[in-house]
């Protein structure tokens, strides 16, 4: 048995670490939520690795490039660590079935609600599977989480607030929490260890 092992928070990244503007094609666009920071510090200050776990269609779409979406995680990276925040890993699903770049016109196994980048990163970092937690804002995060057995919050910021009020009683995969945001989550996870 691997003693070694760190429980883990996923977080799926546009409408629950930065604001959702859509397909965000420019820095000036990305935008953290000023509590996003404060959550991922205290999850690294118990020990949680913090993987985020996001669909990028934008890039199959044709909305920007991977050079854009890396520029965006360098600024968030940044804005992160000068609070005293880090992320441990990113994993990114950049495709699109009707994609015309035939790189990204793929039916993956990467897209939420599909696991795929779950269990790269399962695989690709030292992941306690029985602690393991995802937070979002979609029904999709609460299913790829669910799919390995996490812990699921979804969250009211981003698309939250509507799914909750308009269409929780159709998602098929129910959320294990309802809470505010990012940082309400996170200090549950943190009460309840």
């Amino acid at each position: 048995m691997n003693n070694n092992l760190q429980p883990t928070v996923f977080l799926d990244r546009d409408g629950t670490i930065n604001f959702d503007a859509g397909y965000i094609n420019h820095i000036d666009s990305f935008q953290i939520y000023p509590f996003a920071a404060e959550a991922i510090r205290l999850l690294n200050l118990h020990n949680f690795l913090v993987v985020i776990i996001t669909n990028q269609s934008g890039i199959g779409r044709g909305f920007f490039d991977v050079d854009t979406l890396n520029l965006l995680h360098e600024k968030m990276y940044h804005e992160l660590a000068v609070q005293g925040a880090k992320i441990d890993g990113l994993y990114f699903c950049p495709h699109d079935i009707s994609s015309k770049d035939e790189r990204y016109k793929v039916d993956c196994d990467c897209r939420k609600p599909k696991a795929g980048m779950l269990i790269t990163a399962m695989n690709d970092l030292p992941i306690d599977k029985n602690k393991m937690y995802f937070i979002g804002d979609k029904e999709s995060d609460i299913t790829a989480g669910k799919t390995v057995n996490a812990k699921t919050y979804l969250v009211e910021t981003g698309y939250g607030k509507g799914s909750i009020q308009n269409d929780i009683d159709k998602f098929k995969v129910k959320p294990d929490v309802i809470t505010k945001n990012i940082l309400t989550a996170t200090i549950d996870i943190l009460t309840n260890l």
